[in-house]
């Protein structure tokens, strides 16, 4: 076997492979073993049968393709090992000439995993923050747990902060036309959460069942959505219901209600140390995330376009599912955050953070190389598997190359 190699870009290359008669015959061979397993031939049992009698009987044209595309397969592999390329896709092969069983030269271009030039990762100094718990973290979760015990109790009262109230809400903007997300049904809010824009809740403090109001507010200018930052918007709210919440005391009762705890200061430390625990690990997820920023920065690479394409995909999947979730139409999304088009918010929202997951996979999968870390295959099928019972609605998609390369 001979093989040529033109790069083309620093991510594609194109192969010029030339085969000869011992990589033919080879190729040949194999094709007629696989034939005489099912050939049937008078006088001879199932797979006993001679090679050069079962060729006889084969279709020559097909018997050539057969070989042709055993030969491409096998060799294109084996060229690929080495020249030490990285194949990110199937290749465009054409046949460049094919004397039957004598000579066969094709070429393959093909996507390939770039050089890296990673940056000195072992001078990396990094250091995770101290998981330190406030007392007030405590007391925020014991509130937390407060309110989900609490008793509720329609009400005809006007309803007052700290009260719930069942309601539906439309706004509008100042055309009159729906604004994206800012609607609902049958929605449970506690006044003075602060859940929604500011004056919203105010607004609702001394209705009651059934009254109907009209709350004209303006988003904040610091609004996540850009463009609704600073605009107007008109609420039609009906109040469906209104509810006391009487807040059960917190004691050793309380305690024994929430979980397997006999006094109130076991529930406390029961707390304290899960939020120690969480902290530990926020502090080890940040702190990983800081070094393989700092990875990044100081290494080289380019990024493959089908890579990045393929986590685009991704991503647009699952904020399609978000949006089912929402209840509002991608159309809508794009609308209300001031993007012109789909194209628009692929390149301004996805594009950005398909490269940073190209870039630290990449990065990371480099360093495993240097030091000679290895995928076990079979545990690379039994996580795919695992996750095909874990999103079983969409089990299909763990079995495309673009989600293969992501897990």
């Amino acid at each position: 076997m001979q093989v040529t190699r033109k790069d083309i870009s620093e991510t594609k290359v194109k192969l010029t492979i030339e085969l000869g008669l011992e990589e033919l015959t080879h190729s040949k061979q194999h094709e007629l073993q696989e034939k005489a397993k099912v050939a049937k031939i008078t006088g001879f049992r199932k797979g006993k049968a001679p090679l050069n009698l079962i060729e006889k009987q084969l279709d020559q044209n097909q018997l050539q393709a057969d070989v042709i595309n055993h030969a491409i397969n096998d060799y294109y592999g084996q060229a690929l090992t080495a020249e030490k390329l990285r194949a990110l896709d199937q290749p465009n092969v054409t046949i460049g000439k094919f004397v039957p069983y004598t000579e066969l030269q094709f070429t393959a271009e093909v996507e390939i995993m770039p050089r890296i030039k990673l940056g000195d990762y072992k001078k990396i100094k990094k250091s995770p923050k101290i998981a330190k718990v406030e007392a007030d973290e405590v007391k925020k979760v014991l509130a937390n747990l407060s309110e989900r015990m609490a008793a509720k109790k329609d009400s005809s009262k006007p309803a007052k902060l700290g009260d719930d109230v069942v309601i539906d809400f439309d706004g509008k903007d100042k055309k009159g036309q729906p604004v994206a997300g800012a609607s609902g049904k049958d929605y449970s809010l506690n006044l003075g959460s602060n859940s929604f824009i500011p004056g919203f809740e105010d607004g609702l403090v001394g209705s009651k069942s059934g009254d109907k109001k009209e709350l004209k507010l303006k988003f904040p200018k610091d609004y996540h959505a850009e463009n609704l930052a600073g605009t107007d918007i008109v609420f039609e709210v009906q109040v469906k219901k209104v509810q006391s919440v009487e807040l059960p005391k917190l004691d050793d009762e309380f305690a024994k209600k929430v979980g397997p705890f006999d006094s109130f200061k076991s529930l406390q430390a029961d707390i304290k140390t899960q939020l120690e625990d969480q902290k530990k690990q926020e502090a080890e997820n940040a702190l990983k995330d800081e070094i393989v920023e700092e990875l990044v920065k100081k290494s080289t690479l380019v990024l493959p376009d089908i890579l990045i394409n393929d986590q685009i995909s991704m991503l647009e999947h699952d904020f399609n599912q978000n949006l089912i979730y929402r209840g509002i139409t991608k159309e809508e999304y794009i609308k209300s955050n001031g993007l012109k088009n789909e194209e628009e918010w692929r390149n301004k929202e996805l594009r950005p953070q398909a490269e940073r997951r190209v870039s630290v996979g990449m990065i990371l999968a480099e360093v495993a190389d240097v030091e000679g870390i290895k995928i076990d295959e079979q545990e690379l099928a039994d996580r795919i598997e695992l996750m095909k019972i874990q999103y079983k609605q969409n089990a299909e998609q763990f079995d495309t190359p673009e989600m293969q390369r992501e897990v």
